[in-house]
């Protein structure tokens, strides 16, 4: 310091004073050191504790803190989406930590971003290590280097917490230290590969269980002397999706306008409400939530979109918005409709705007498949889906409030196209053959799913594919009911929607009139197929290729003994008007080879079918099962057992490779081979292919299924033929049980049942209950189908036989002869079956007489 023209000068303690002119004067000031704080010590506020926090199943995994091989885990990763109480979790694990004396130092950190982080980190060394709070960066990285264990200190036991983080790069180069004394728990909605490692373990938290969301809202509401039936706090737990969040600002409702559960229920169902109008208002929200639950996932959906592919995630978002929460298969998302639709509604990004014509370019070139999958992963990364690609059948599931929150954020002119896009997805990713039933019972959820969303959008401007190819496959899946349901559903619809003569109002109508004759409903069917008929020749006329296909139907349905006569007509007119290869024409073809053969000509079904198939293949290509399996089936009823055999064998193993394992026609072509087997005289090969059948029918189709009933039936039916009378009675007794309740009591395989149950209770040597069995069913089928059908006959023949064999040989002689005199009249005195019919009489007459002459014998 230069001092010029000097004078005195006085100064008190610790300051400085200066007399005369000073040229140049450097002060330097130096703060007083920081004394560090004494342990234990906290940095930062723990969030309080919910109100009704309940102790759940992650609590006690983070507590238990070990890998597999009993090693300590140093860093936890709590990943979860928006809501599900991560950093309630978080915050228990640290105030236990705390109030167990587990640790010396702990530092909780709101970490939304990595300056966030710096400040945490910061003020932790300015506590700790008195550390210049000036510095930021410097403090920050003193306290992470404090943290390293050091040989010779005394290890401090600290515990880090980085609550919310939004993703991996938000801690690079300030990830906590690995340290033995040292424990890390990081809460984020990311769960990319970068969060986890040898030290870290990925923990993921989902929703309540049903009863802990239970609980939670019992615990929530008591205190309010608000009391509501278990039942219903239950259904608004599953309708909430058990989410935590969700469940807390519920409650919050309910107290706040002291509304019932029932009613609430009510209000959130209501389309016409968002779901910000059902939850309390922002200034009223509970236990210190700072957003909504509509709120909640934005952050997380623009982050998405933000990852590469970018702007990919919110319109894959909007799609699975539309459809099943809890599976939708990968290939409905990535098939064509949904790739233009995800190139038609692309997220803009800053790049684009600044990039003018070519940022436009990038948007319209169509989504690659590649890049829809990637986007999946990018929503799977924020927790906003569940993508599994293993699971074929429900590879994406999302939360069904995530999906109510994206739907409603959607805008009105976009919505019907939306729709319509997930619609012709779905149709354009559903297998014309349905090798996999689990990802066409996944398709058929995804469809009544998007039906629900927005029927309105599916019936403009004419009723959309994939309401007909559901109810298909459900058909073809053996559910016949509830396909008659859909059916039905669907002709109400477009009876209101298109007018009742719009083609596609006729289309359905014929599709419920099938339906039902698959349910059993045989008589039905052709009412229905004689008015559609009545209606289509008026509205389409009568060679219109619907009206013929009608025709065809009515006829099959009808089913009367000039079936066939009938068949041959239409056979004419479609060769006339569809020429002889449409497939229409070959499909009559094959009904009217097969009438032939049900007219006792079985045979000349071979035959015909023979010629069908070679017109097929030469028309349609090689892969004609069904019209294979026909051939070989009235081959063996031909008595060609040995060319069915080999028939079949081939034909199995064609379905394998065309249907694959689990296909019901390819289990249908077992039966058949297992049938087959019996039928060459070894019942107890039958009797094992079919145990063997029942456990993969079990396993694919249900236990309900009209296949599975089948197959029991054929497995009680040879295991009677190898000798077990008694089991055969005791398993279609059972069979009979689950038939009244699947089929109900008309249903023809019921009546069949019936008839083979009673037929071994007899083999059995129950003849007495065999008889009131066939006396029973011969009521039904006199009822269902009339007096003169051969079902009939057959089940009074056997009635009469049963009454014989327990003893009543006159009561059987009586039966006998009114059956025979019913069949003159109805048939004529010369049908073969008579001659059989007489000698039977003559054999209970005889047995009559014995009886008498025995006991007038006795008498004297």
């Amino acid at each position: 310091m230069l001092v010029s023209r000097t004078g005195d000068a006085n100064a008190s303690g610790g300051s400085t004073a200066i007399s005369g002119y000073v040229g140049e004067l450097t002060v330097v000031q130096q703060a007083a050191p920081r004394i560090p704080v004494p342990w234990p010590h906290q940095v930062g506020l723990i969030p309080n504790r919910a109100q009704s926090f309940q102790h759940r199943v992650e609590a006690a995994q983070l507590r238990a803190a070990v890998d597999g091989g009993g090693t300590a885990v140093l860093c936890q990763v709590l990943t979860g989406t928006g809501g599900v109480g991560k950093t309630q979790l978080a915050a228990d694990y640290a105030r236990a930590a705390l109030e167990s004396g587990g640790v010396d130092v702990l530092v909780w950190i709101t970490a939304s971003t990595s300056s966030a982080i710096v400040a945490g980190y910061a003020q932790a060394g300015v506590d700790l290590l008195g550390a210049d709070p000036a510095d930021p960066e410097q403090a920050a990285k003193s306290f992470l280097a404090w943290l390293e264990p050091k040989p010779g200190a005394t290890p401090c036991r600290w515990l880090v917490v980085l609550d919310d983080l939004p993703g991996p790069a938000d801690l690079h180069g300030l990830w906590p230290p690995t340290s033995p004394s040292g424990r890390t728990l990081i809460t984020t909605r990311r769960r990319d590969a970068a969060l986890t490692g040898s030290d870290r373990r990925l923990v993921t938290v989902g929703m309540f269980t049903p009863e802990e969301a239970s609980a939670y809202l019992t615990a929530a509401l008591e205190p309010h002397h608000h009391h509501e039936p278990a039942d219903e706090l239950a259904a608004l737990a599953a309708d909430l999706g058990h989410l935590p969040l969700a469940l807390a600002q519920a409650a919050a409702y309910l107290i706040n306008s002291a509304m019932d559960c029932t009613a609430y229920r009510q209000l959130l169902a209501d389309r016409a409400r968002t779901f910000a109008d059902v939850l309390p208002e922002p200034d009223a929200l509970p236990d210190g939530h700072t957003t909504t639950v509509a709120a909640a996932w934005s952050l997380s959906i623009e982050r998405a979109d933000r990852l590469r592919p970018a702007g990919l995630a919110r319109p894959l978002l909007q799609l699975t918005a539309v459809l099943d929460p809890n599976g939708i298969p990968t290939s409905v998302l990535t098939a064509l409709p949904a790739l233009a639709y995800l190139t038609e509604h692309r997220t803009p990004g800053e790049d684009d705007s600044r990039s003018g014509r070519w940022g436009w370019r990038r948007r319209r070139q169509l989504v690659s498949v590649q890049d829809a999958v990637d986007g999946l992963r990018c929503l799977h990364r924020l927790s906003l889906i569940d993508h599994t690609p293993a699971t074929a059948h429900q590879t994406v599931r999302v939360h069904n409030l995530i999906q109510r929150a994206v739907r409603e954020s959607v805008p009105t002119d976009q919505h019907h196209r939306l729709i319509l896009a997930a619609a012709d997805a779905l149709t354009d990713a559903w297998p014309e053959v349905e090798r996999d039933t689990a990802v066409a019972g996944a398709l058929r959820a995804n469809a009544d799913a998007l039906t629900k969303q927005s029927e309105e959008a599916l019936w403009h401007p004419e009723a959309h594919s994939v309401l007909y190819r559901a109810g298909r496959s459900l058909g073809e899946s053996g559910q016949f009911t509830a396909t008659v349901g859909h059916f039905r559903c669907l002709v109400a619809n477009a009876h209101d929607r298109l007018g009742p003569d719009h083609p596609d109002t006729l289309s359905t109508r014929s599709n419920l009139a099938f339906w039902r004759g698959k349910a059993g409903d045989a008589a039905g069917a052709a009412d229905a197929f004689t008015d559609l008929l009545t209606d289509q020749e008026r509205v389409l006329g009568p060679d219109h290729p619907h009206t013929l296909t009608t025709r065809n139907n009515l006829t099959f349905w009808r089913g009367e003994a000039g079936a066939a006569d009938a068949f041959a007509d239409l056979l004419t007119d479609q060769e006339r008007v569809l020429g002889p290869d449409h497939p229409h024409t070959l499909h009559t073809r094959s009904n009217l080879a097969s009438w032939r053969g049900k007219a006792g000509d079985a045979a000349g079904a071979a035959d015909a079918f023979t010629d069908l198939l070679t017109d097929q293949e030469r028309v349609l290509g090689p892969d004609t099962l069904t019209t294979r399996s026909n051939l070989a089936s009235w081959r063996r009823k031909a008595g060609d057992a040995a060319g069915a055999a080999d028939a079949f064998a081939d034909l199995l193993t064609d379905r394998l490779r065309v249907l694959g394992t689990d296909h019901p026609d390819t289990l249908s072509t077992r039966s058949e081979l297992a049938l087959w087997r019996g039928e060459a005289g070894d019942a107890a090969g039958a009797a094992n292919a079919f145990t063997d059948l029942l456990t993969d029918t079990l396993r694919v189709l249900g236990t309900d299924h009209p296949d599975t009933l089948h197959t029991r039936s054929e497995l009680a039916f040879w295991r009677g033929k190898a000798g077990d009378a008694a089991g055969a009675a005791d398993a279609f007794t059972g069979l009979l049980a689950d038939s009244l309740r699947v089929l109900g009591e008309d249903h023809p395989d019921t009546l069949s049942t019936r008839s083979e149950l009673a037929f071994w209770r007899g083999r059995a040597g129950d003849a007495a209950g065999a008889a009131r069995a066939y006396e029973h069913l011969f009521a039904a089928r006199r009822r269902l189908m009339g007096a003169n059908h051969p079902d009939t006959f057959a089940a009074w023949g056997s009635f009469a036989h049963w009454q014989g064999q327990a003893g009543d040989a006159a009561g059987a002689a009586e039966a006998t002869e009114q059956l025979l005199e019913h069949m003159v009249r109805s048939l004529g005195k010369d049908h073969p079956p008579l001659r059989i019919l007489r000698r039977n009489l003559i054999h209970w007459l005889e047995e009559a007489q014995k009886t008498n002459r025995a006991s007038s014998k006795d008498r004297s």
